[in-house]
Order: structure tokens, then sequence, then C-alpha cells
């Protein structure tokens, strides 16, 4: 898939949940549960008003709840599966026709335009594993059916064993011939290149449209896994995510940025970016920014500065926090709720409160402009190194770009500081070089353009030919 796209992240069972109290480790009695049902065309329709086009479904299949091995929480954790062939229960209105209601959902999805994905976890199963449709033998496990790090409610698959390989692709055709668009592949260095080498292009041989984004933290192995392994896209976690967390923190400069962009060679546009996920702190934890609009400027350089596509976690857009959404609870998210019981009012901002609503509004402001060509899958020049320290141009804290289609070049600039700036932008000759564009027709003379940027924001100022 070529150019920008935009990727919602839904704990299905939280998105959707209309429970008011919260009990940590309470049962699914006791906190309720979202249900395939409650994705409905509203819903869907108003994920496209924030130019979503791929929705994420985050804890579909079957997994360990209350009274399995090592559970942990109330619900259990959406990747210690029990079935790779199942989807959980909780999620269906009727659990004989869960199945059915599962697909009803994805067909919703497709229907509304937007494209649907699930998890991928091919590392671990929970020690309860059990499918009837093809079930694991000892061979499939590790020995002493050990498990990675603290997650004893999963044992570890054996990858030395060639039948797991068969295995794991079945799981994946199975899932491409319910309607699934993609899958978001769960920890993937702990799996052997070679093995996604021969899966990814053996299940895109029957589904070539199908997108593999795959959970990757170490840079050295970004090589592998792209031009060996096949994923079409890996996690930006420890380059953008990180460098930004720490600039919005003020514990590194803006400029940093370009470093990390420049690590990223060739694969910079492959990298998928995100401010929050399961895995992450809330924008509004004290850990991170401490309040979600003080997270806008990170969101304007994610969003805008290259054709990487984005990644947006559910109820991020209404500024939930400031604590990380449980993976391991059955809860609900008091802002989500209010969303979406003024979607079924028929007014989605009806019970929203101020700062949500104007939170909501932003970033439907943001989002829509990544359609701009420019934006969705134009060139980029860093304007940093032209652009150093003085009396208008903080780099700790201002960080400046280009972003050109055809004719058409937008300064970009983002403000991570706390005051109203206004900053003058020196764009060097090279730049126009670079596009191959004569300067002349943009720029009357060599003095720097001013741009005035809101606090913790940022401005797309359109340079007239």
């Amino acid at each position: 898939m070529k150019g920008k796209f935009i990727v919602y992240q839904m704990l299905l069972r939280v998105f959707a949940n209309a429970h008011s109290v919260n009990r940590p480790g309470g049962s699914l009695q006791e906190n309720g549960s979202g249900k395939f049902k409650d994705i409905t065309v509203s819903v869907l329709e108003e994920l496209r008003r924030l130019n979503v086009t791929h929705v994420w479904y985050t804890g579909i299949i079957r997994h360990a709840t209350a009274g399995g091995t090592g559970v942990k929480g109330g619900a259990g954790s959406p990747f210690a599966i029990t079935d790779y062939y199942d989807v959980n229960p909780y999620l269906a209105s009727r659990e004989a026709g869960r199945m059915k209601e599962f697909e009803a959902m994805i067909a919703r999805t497709v229907d509304s335009g937007l494209t649907p994905i699930i998890d991928f976890v091919p590392n671990h199963v929970s020690p309860d594993y059990h499918s009837a449709v093809e079930d694991f033998g000892e061979q499939n496990y590790c020995p002493g059916r050990i498990h990675d790090w603290d997650w004893s409610d999963t044992v570890k698959l054996d990858y030395s064993c060639r039948d797991t390989w068969e295995k794991m692709r079945n799981i994946l055709l199975f899932w491409a011939s319910k309607g699934v668009g993609g899958f978001r592949c769960d920890m993937v260095e702990l799996v052997p290149v070679e093995f996604w080498k021969w899966c990814i292009a053996s299940v895109k041989k029957q589904y070539p449209k199908l997108i593999f984004i795959g959970e990757a933290y170490q840079p050295e192995n970004y090589s592998a896994l792209f031009d060996e392994g096949g994923f079409d896209y890996l996690y930006d976690k420890t380059g953008f995510y990180d460098t930004l967390k720490k600039i919005v923190r003020g514990e590194a400069p803006a400029s940093s940025l370009t470093a990390e962009w420049q690590k990223q060679g060739r694969y910079q546009d492959r990298m998928l970016k995100f401010l929050e996920n399961h895995d992450e702190d809330r924008i509004s934890s004290p850990d991170f920014a401490g309040d979600p609009f003080r997270g806008l400027a990170a969101l304007f350089v994610s969003l805008y500065f290259n054709t990487a596509p984005f990644m947006l976690y559910f109820g991020q857009e209404l500024g939930e926090g400031p604590e990380k959404t449980s993976i391991f609870d059955f809860c609900s998210l008091p802002r989500m709720r209010s969303w979406l019981r003024g979607l079924r009012a028929g007014d989605a901002g009806k019970f929203l409160d101020h700062e949500a609503s104007a939170l909501r509004d932003i970033y439907m402001e943001f989002l829509s402009k990544t359609t701009e060509p420019a934006i969705r899958r134009g060139d980029t020049f860093d304007l940093e190194y032209a652009n150093p320290g003085s009396e208008y141009f903080n780099p700790d804290r201002h960080f400046v770009f280009l972003r050109r289609y055809g004719r058409k070049i937008f300064l970009c600039a983002a403000n991570f500081s706390d005051e109203k700036a206004v900053i003058k932008v020196n764009i060097p000759g090279h730049a126009f070089e670079y596009f191959g564009i004569d300067e002349t027709e943009y720029l009357n003379s060599t003095t720097p353009v001013e741009v005035a940027i809101a606090p913790n924001a940022g401005t797309l100022l359109r340079l007239q030919n």
C-alpha cells in the first residue's frame, strides 16, 4: 500500500463497554464487555470522519480468561491464546453464533471502506491451549514449556520444528479467508526471520493485498525483517516514539528527530508512527505529557513529517487517561462511554465534556489534512540543519520541515514549547534544488519566513508560487 494511512487500534471489550463501574480484576459479570455488534455502521462512519483507513481489532482471537492457568487480571491477556481458530465468547451476544457475529463485524468494516486488522501472536500461547481445528502436539512447544520474560501466562512455541511453521501459516490463511485485511504480528523478533520469509510470501500468494505489521524494537533487525522477512511495516517505537516522548518531557531537543529520521534511511516511510498503544503510557500520563493537549506538537510531527502510517489508540482523540488502559481486565473508559452514548443519540459530541470535545475537534482537523497529496505521498526536506539557535528559532523546542508534491510546497513548523512562538525559518536554495523547482517562484528574497505557532502545536503554511 503506497502513501500514508491511519490505523485505529481498538481493544473491543473496552472500547464499546457501557458499564460505568470498574473493579480491577473484576469479572465479566461485574464489569461488562463490548461486543461485536457494538461496532455499528455509525461507529465506523465516525472513524471515517477521523480519516481512519484501517481498524486494528485487538483481543479478538480466543484467549485464556479467569480460572485459566496463570491468567492475569479479570479478563486475561489477549496474547495468551487458547485457540487460534476461535473468537472470544464474551465478545458475542450469543456464544453459539460468535464466529458469525465476528464475520458480520468484518463485513460491516469492509463495507464502510475500512480495512480490518487483527492480531497474530506467533511466539507463544496459553498453557491451556487446545483447538478442535488443528491442535498443537508436544513437538510444537519448546522443551520444558518455557516462557519469555514475565509472560508466565504463556508457553513458548518451538520454531525448530517445521510442523510449527505449517500450523502457523494455516492460522493466517484461516483468518484471511474471513475477510481480515491485515495482521499486527506480535513480538516478531522472537520468531526466526526465515519463518517470516517463507510464511508471508506463502500467504500473500493467495491474499496479495494483505498487510503485515510487525511489532519490533531492535533497529539492527529492521533490514532483515523488511528485506528478508517480507514485512510491510514495523513499529517505530525505539525511533520516533521514544524521541518524541523525551522531547515532550524536556529531556531531548526537538532537533534530535533529525538523527532518528536519518537512521531509518530507506525504511523511514514504512515505520508505523504512534503516540499511544496498549503497551505505552497515555499522553495524559505524568510519565508522558501530563496533559493530552501537550502532545499535539508530537502528533503534528508524527502525522506530517513523512508518508509513514500513523496509529491512533482508541480514546487518545478524547484525552483518555491518565492511567494506562488495562489489557488484563474488563473495564471501560469514561470519555469513550460518553462518545458512544452521544453517537447512539445522533450526535457523537453531545455528552463529551469541553476538554474531550475540543481535543476531538483538533484531532479531526489534524487527521483531515493527511489527505493532502503533499502529506499523503509527497517528499520531505528537513530544515532543522538550516536553522541554528537564534532569537527567532530554538532548535530545542522548534522543529521545521518541508513537504512537497508536484508544484505544491508546505512549510511545516512544530512548537514543543508551552509558550506561543513566532519563529523565522530559513529555507535554503538546496531544498528547491532537491525538489527540482526554481526557488524564485516561491520566495522573493532570502528573508526568513515568519511563522506564528500556538503552544504545543504545529502549523502548515503553504508556500505560494
